[in-house]
């Protein structure tokens, strides 16, 4: 990351919603990603669904406690199809889900990931695919009991260093542009508007 953009991010109010969005979805918002997970104040929720409505990217609530929401932000149609793929619904099956549709993922996997934040069950693994991380990388992970991996970005990565790589370093492009169109007055509002084709 550049200094330039290191310090516009150091003048940005961090509290501020739309821009924790930008920081930490810029390549959900530009289409580079499929899904992101995002920890919201509860009274932000109301904000979080204006800013949502009528966009590609849609928001479902995994876990709420009395202060905080964990949401999954998520392109509809890219992870219905990355979950729809033959090795994602194997994969889906061994861990007990037998609704293959998006929201019957979902739900499901609300239910696993309340029950280990709660403590009564291990880490759901199945939150790699939902996340869009690629399957050779959660299998990675799994067989590896999180330690191995030949590069850490975004994700832990065992396949495929370099090409992993390029990727994330367009997650960081992503990120900087974003974050240079807000430090120059554009809103998140407008920032979807172009991204999402509108």
């Amino acid at each position: 990351m550049s200094r330039e953009v290191i310090e516009l991010i150091r003048e940005m109010d961090s509290e501020q919603i739309e821009k924790q969005l930008i920081m930490q979805c810029a390549p959900l918002i530009v289409g580079l990603r499929i899904s992101n997970l995002f920890i919201v104040n509860n009274g932000e929720m109301r904000k979080i669904r204006a800013l949502l409505m009528n966009r590609p990217i849609h928001y479902y609530v995994l876990y709420k406690d009395e202060q905080k929401s964990t949401i999954l932000l998520y392109n509809r149609e890219k992870l219905s199809a990355y979950l729809c793929e033959k090795s994602c619904q194997i994969f889906l099956a061994k861990m007990g889900y037998t609704d293959f549709r998006l929201l019957g993922i979902l739900w499901k996997f609300r239910m696993r990931y309340q029950s280990y934040r709660e403590g009564q069950m291990d880490f759901p693994h199945e939150l790699g695919l939902i996340l869009g991380y690629p399957m050779e990388d959660v299998l990675g992970y799994i067989e590896n009991d999180g330690k191995n991996s030949l590069y850490t970005g975004y994700w832990k990565v065992y396949y495929h260093v370099a090409q992993k790589r390029h990727l994330f370093q367009l997650f960081e492009i992503a990120k900087e542009t974003l974050i240079q169109l807000s430090s120059n007055g554009v809103g998140l509002t407008e920032i979807l508007e172009v991204y999402s084709g509108i």
